[in-house]
């Protein structure tokens, strides 16, 4: 969900913006702080989500809309309204291309889904009758390697189901295994750029600005410290599961016709869009949205055969009585919508603080003054506090000048800082919601020193393996 047509609307910074257009400084003015009131009290709204049940799109939408409103009122008195017209068309289609591209990996995680694969794996994982120390290493092991393929809040959702369904009212173990499976999505979505939308726009940034960014293949030098940040939590927390044995459930779920192609297309919807940057030159998300073309022609396929297979194999019909046996757009239609419109909301209220000089200023006190180790390490203890797509989408606004360790290291930070609290990453939150009480903030904030560790150390290992990316 990254990439941009023009690559003049990638993230280009906002202070080479406003210094191209020569935009006055607002940092100041009355507009500027009404600004930051407005995204700070809807941001508020975002980190009540699970209180107030209020969705996190709708506050950020709402004061994205305000925010411009008051940046065209005031500088259409400079004559500049032809430029705010330009900033809010340059976001926009960064939005889009960021947006198209994670709707068609949505599309193809929801298609998964509803070919029952997911459900077979929790089936088979629960039917093995694994002790809860193993449960406890499988849904890790599994959340960490899924995650860089599938995004982290869906790899997070089906292990957390396997958790719950054997946990029963083993409080300790539900709790322990559902802060492993949040700390192995973020650190396995950190080293891919299908991992995380964090990762996805630092690889967007790459396409406009070739220089001093990650391309595709270097975001795997994340890997041993992603490893490092998941398993050494892993490892402490593992010593006070305890044993046990879980009961085992009577139902057997089995994947529906076609199951593994869809799988097959996807990872060859990944292979088309690397492959349409790295040999053509061309926006990956034209590669994905080719691939969703795959999808469709499956399909139709899906949908040809589906009468004929019926009257050879009966056991084959689990759609008997559905006109349509298998559509792409209902996939397309469960996509996280909300999500969606969160990324536009926080593309569009950033970069309206962006316009009026903040992230400028931020800058300079950042990356000037503190340097840029200390600022990337911060940006990452920010977002156990506020969503990782603002903190990143602020530091890839600023543009600071970097090398390519460091945006390795804000990539990291960024990705894994969301661990340390519950409400740090949408895993997190989705796992709240879906424990019904038993994994909860004040529960993981109990874990936060032991998840800690892996966050220095997972730093540590990057400046060690990662040292010669630095120069």
């Amino acid at each position: 969900m990254k990439f941009a047509v023009s690559l003049i609307a990638v993230l280009l910074p906002s202070l080479a913006l406003a210094g191209d257009l020569h935009i006055p400084d607002m940092t100041a003015a009355p507009v500027g702080f009404a600004a930051l009131l407005v995204f700070g009290l809807a941001y508020l709204l975002v980190m009540a989500e699970e209180f107030t049940n209020l969705r996190k799109s709708k506050p950020v939408i709402l004061a994205a809309g305000i925010i411009w409103v008051m940046i065209a009122i005031t500088y259409r008195s400079y004559g500049l309204h032809t430029e705010v017209e330009y900033a809010v068309r340059h976001y926009l289609l960064e939005y889009a291309e960021l947006m198209l591209f994670l709707l068609v990996a949505m599309t193809y995680i929801n298609a998964l889904e509803e070919r029952n694969l997911f459900a077979a794996l929790r089936s088979w994982l629960i039917q093995k009758q694994f002790s809860l120390q193993q449960l406890f290493w499988i849904t890790g092991v599994l959340t960490f390697m899924i995650s860089p393929i599938a995004d982290n809040l869906t790899t997070a959702l089906l292990m957390s189901a396997v958790v719950l369904a054997v946990g029963g009212d083993k409080r300790r173990f539900v709790v322990l295994a559902c802060i492993n499976i949040v700390v192995a999505a973020n650190a396995g979505g950190a080293f891919s750029p299908f991992g995380d939308i964090t990762t996805l726009m630092v690889w967007q940034k790459h396409i406009e600005t070739p220089t001093g960014v990650i391309d595709f293949w270097s975001f795997f030098s994340l890997f041993l410290p992603s490893l490092v940040n998941w398993i050494l939590p892993a490892v402490i927390m593992s010593r006070f599961i305890g044993a046990g044995q879980p009961e085992a459930e009577t139902s057997i779920q089995c994947p529906k016709r076609f199951a593994f192609a869809v799988v097959f297309l996807f990872l060859l919807t990944i292979v088309t869009a690397v492959s349409f940057h790295s040999l053509l030159g061309l926006p990956p998300v034209i590669g994905m949205l080719t691939g969703l073309a795959y999808l469709q022609l499956l399909g139709y396929y899906l949908k040809m055969t589906h009468t004929r297979d019926c009257m050879i194999d009966r056991e084959d019909c689990e759609d008997i009585g559905t006109p349509v046996p298998f559509d792409v757009f209902r996939s397309v239609a469960r996509s996280e919508w909300d999500t969606l419109l969160f990324f536009y909301g926080v593309v569009m209220c950033v970069g309206g603080l962006g316009f009026l000089g903040y992230l400028s200023l931020a800058s300079e006190v950042m990356y000037t003054q503190w340097g840029p180790t200390e600022a990337n390490v911060t940006a990452g203890l920010m977002s156990a506090l506020i969503d990782n797509i603002p903190v990143m989408f602020a530091v890839l606004t600023m543009h600071p000048e970097m090398s390519q360790g460091q945006w390795l290291l804000v990539t990291l930070t960024a990705g894994v800082g969301g661990s340390l609290l519950s409400i740090g990453s949408a895993a997190g939150v989705a796992l709240m919601g879906q424990s019904k009480g038993m994994y909860t903030f004040f529960g993981h904030l109990k874990w936060t020193p032991v998840i800690a560790t892996g966050y220095v150390a997972s730093i540590a290992t990057h400046f060690l393996v990662n040292q010669s990316l630095f120069t």
